[in-house]
């Protein structure tokens, strides 16, 4: 057992799970929001006259796609952030358990830094990281 870290190796098995969980359901959730600001955008309709062909996009439609292209990055943020603790968690555990306090707290510590985020069409579309 490292000297000065108590861990509850089950426990962390179980809330990482729990949150691995909660994490499938955030996904999910990314892409209806994805799916449901294109169509809120759509049906929003415009104050122009008689068009032919496609739909102008109105003043509303515009507005729901700058919130969804600003908060783009916020949202990938969270599953990145979600993804990041998990496995700092794992690593920081397994470590532990083989008794190896450096390591443990240097896996802790890459687990708190910032993940960094490179949403596709902004860098080098490479995801989050």
């Amino acid at each position: 057992m490292v000297n000065g870290w108590d861990i509850d190796v089950d426990g962390v098995e179980f809330v990482t799970g729990l949150v691995g969980l909660a994490m499938q359901d955030m996904s999910k959730d990314v892409e209806a929001y994805g799916t449901d600001v294109q169509s809120a955008a759509a049906s929003a309709g415009t104050v122009s006259g008689f068009y032919c062909g496609p739909a102008p996009t109105g003043a509303v439609g515009a507005a729901l796609a700058l919130f969804a292209e600003g908060t783009a990055q916020d949202v990938a943020m969270l599953a990145a952030r979600a993804a990041k603790s998990v496995n700092g968690a794992h690593e920081a555990t397994g470590y532990y358990i083989l008794g190896d306090e450096e390591m443990a707290a240097q896996a802790q510590h890459r687990a708190l830094a910032a993940p960094e985020v490179d949403l596709p069409g902004r860098g080098d579309g490479g995801g989050h990281k």
